[in-house]
């Protein structure tokens, strides 16, 4: 059961990546930098952040014993979010030597996650 309620999370995370990524590379600009992924990845965990404050107030939790988790935070969250997309990127990025834009990438994408994470997860309704 556990394995099905990861995969129908999966699923719904990943269809949402790939339409909200979609959207945003229809609208950006001309430009080298994965905008799109950044986005996604900041949104992401935010996301996980906001899900775990809200609904368990705690990381200090054996989350793989909760059904709840596994299909949201393990199946949408980490399909919705991508580190080997990120990798991919990155990796393109470097070997273009767009040494500017593959920092600015690293930059905000680690830096911008952790700030979204650590706000939704300090967000109290």
């Amino acid at each position: 059961m556990n394995t099905l309620l990861v995969a129908l999370g999966g699923g719904l995370g990943a269809v949402s990546r790939y339409f909200l990524s979609s959207s945003i590379e229809k609208r950006k600009k001309r430009s080298d930098l994965p905008v799109a992924i950044i986005f996604v990845n900041i949104i992401g965990a935010g996301g996980l952040g906001l899900f775990l404050g809200q609904f368990y107030q705690t990381l200090a939790y054996n989350f793989y014993t909760c059904s709840f988790y596994l299909c949201f935070g393990v199946g949408f969250f980490g399909a919705f979010t991508t580190f080997s997309t990120f990798s991919l990127e990155a990796f393109n990025l470097l070997q273009k030597k767009d040494l500017k834009n593959f920092f600015f990438y690293l930059f905000f994408t680690v830096a911008g996650s952790l700030v979204a994470f650590s706000a939704g997860f300090l967000f109290r309704s």
